[in-house]
Order: C-alpha cells, then structure tokens, then sequence
C-alpha cells in the first residue's frame, strides 16, 4: 500500500486516515488514488469511520456501495467490528485496483458483499455467484485467535479473509472466459470434483502428506477451489508486502530500481523471488519483538508455479485483456 501526499499541508497520510495531522478532514478518492479534503465524504463516515470519498452528497463510496447486508447492530459488538471489516474491504478492492479490478474501467459484474454479524451460530464465510458473505465477528482479536488456533492456521486476519473470498469471486468472473478454465484445470486440478465431499474428507483426514511440496497452505489441498483462493490471496499478500516496504522509504538490494512499482511487473518469477526475500528479511524484525513472522509460508517451486499463473490472470483479466 502507498503512502500518500497531505493535500493540505506537510507531511504523509496512511491509508485508513480520516484527517490530517492538525485535525483537517480527509477522504481518499479511489480513482484518483489520492487523498482529498473536501467533501461529498462517504455517508458511512460516522457509521463505521469510511474514509472514502462518495460520488454526490448523501451516497455511499463505491466500496461501501457493494455491500448489500449489512451486520444487525443489536448483535453485541456487531458495529465496531463491521468498521474493521469495512476497512479491511477497502484495503483490499485498493490492491485489486492496482490491476484494474471493480474500478469503472472494468467491464466486469462488481462484487455483492453481505456483513453478517454472529449470534448463537457461526456464520459460514464463502462465496456464491458474485456474492461474499463474510462474518465481521473474526474482526475481534479474541474469536479470531481462537479460530486460528483451533484450526491450526499460521495466519487468519481480516484483509486476509478479504483476498481469500474475493478470490473466490475474481474465479467466477475468470471462469466466463473461454480461454481459462482449460489452463485452470491443468494448473490446479479440476473444480468439478465434488466441494463438499473434498472439504469433509479433509477436516477428517487432515491434507497430504506432501502438501508443502504441492501447496501454500494445508487447507489448499482440500479443493481445486480453494488451491486457487488461497494462491491468489497470497499474491495479493506477497505483492501488496513488497509495496508497502517500498513506500516506507525502505531499500533492498532486492530491488530492480528505486521507482519500481510491484502492480506493474510482468515478471512474475522476479515479483515472487524479490518478494519472498523481503519477508524473509521482514520475519526476522518480527522476531526480535518476540512476534510470530509477518509471513508464516515457505513457497515451493510448485507454489511459485501457481502464483505465477495467478499472476498473469489478475494481472491482465479485469479489462478481458
């Protein structure tokens, strides 16, 4: 993610800012990929704090704008976990813009998101033609701890909950070109194979036992589906890490040159090598902190394989190029 330029003054804005350091209100317009300080401001502004600016006063941003359900404010801690949600949403349509994805130059079917909040029964995050249902509980440090610990994942946030479900939905809009599904299939396997047999047969068996030769996570291995989400979740991650590093001002010998810009390369084998040496780098400030590594993933050449194939798709599928 970038750092951004103060419209009204010195010094830097962060992406979720709402105003600028002496108390001036901010929005960030998507399009234009800077931060303004005039309104019409998102209508969710004092709902949930968006920091997006909306297309005419009174109307919500166009990331507030696709979520169709809203969580249900009698649920306990349903609104302050639904402003995380909302900003971890934001984040990631960002990144996904940086290929063209949902902005107005993508001919394609835009996102529906529905926000539930759990009662007295877990909500079931997944996708379904165009729609992505994700719980807003996991945005409280305490269930999602405890979720990641009893299903014994390295990771589980909530822009990372984002990038795998979105991914899900960028599948289906790959999947109605006639080029994809054959290159698909010889990549990752074929999809048709039954869902929900595959999932019952990995929570009962756990994956294979050569699934980090094959796969970036274990519960990749359960499905054709999920070995696509959860590759393409990690380039957002890897690409989004190697951007975020640049605009800190941080240097790396790594590097191609001090403007290079990760969205733009088409070198995939280049973004994935630079990039995993940076979290290398990165893992090892955590652990000084006594912190568990910003990237938990050891990529093998398979792996690398398939996120280079992710990679040329996102890269150049929005615009059906």
């Amino acid at each position: 993610m970038r750092v951004f330029t103060n419209p009204v003054g010195s010094g830097s804005l962060w992406f979720d800012n709402l105003a600028t350091a002496d108390g001036t209100p901010v929005a960030y317009d998507p399009q234009a990929r800077a931060f303004l300080p005039m309104p019409p401001f998102c209508i969710n502004r004092d709902v949930i704090g968006c920091n997006w600016i909306a297309p005419r006063q009174g109307a919500f941003c166009r990331s507030c704008a696709m979520t169709a359900l809203a969580p249900d404010p009698g649920i306990p801690n349903a609104m302050p976990n639904w402003a995380l949600t909302e900003a971890a949403k934001r984040w990631t349509l960002d990144n996904l813009g940086r290929w063209h994805w949902f902005r107005p130059e993508d001919p394609g079917v835009k996102p529906v998101f529905h926000m539930l909040a759990e009662g007295l029964t877990p909500v079931m995050m997944g996708h379904a033609q165009g729609v992505v249902t994700i719980s807003v509980a996991e945005a409280d440090p305490v269930v999602r701890t405890a979720r990641r610990q009893q299903l014994a994942e390295p990771y589980r946030t909530m822009i990372g909950h984002m990038r795998h479900e979105i991914s899900h939905m960028l599948w289906w809009r790959l999947s109605l070109r006639s080029d994809f599904l054959d290159a698909f299939r010889a990549m990752f396997g074929d999809e048709r194979e039954d869902y929900t047999s595959a999932l019952q047969k990995h929570y009962e068996q756990g994956p294979p036992a050569d699934w980090t030769q094959r796969y970036l996570t274990t519960y990749a291995s359960a499905h054709p589906h999920e070995d696509w989400a959860e590759t393409a979740a990690h380039l957002l991650h890897l690409t989004d890490i190697t951007d975020s590093f640049i605009a800190s001002g941080l240097s790396s010998p790594m590097l191609p040159h001090s403007g290079w810009d990760p969205y733009s390369e088409t070198d995939a084998d280049r973004l994935i090598q630079i990039a995993a040496s940076l979290t290398v780098g990165v893992n090892h400030v955590n652990r000084s902190m006594g912190l568990s590594d910003l990237y938990p993933f050891v990529l093998s050449d398979v792996a690398r394989r398939k996120l280079a194939f992710v990679h040329e798709w996102l890269r150049r599928g929005a615009q059906g190029l």
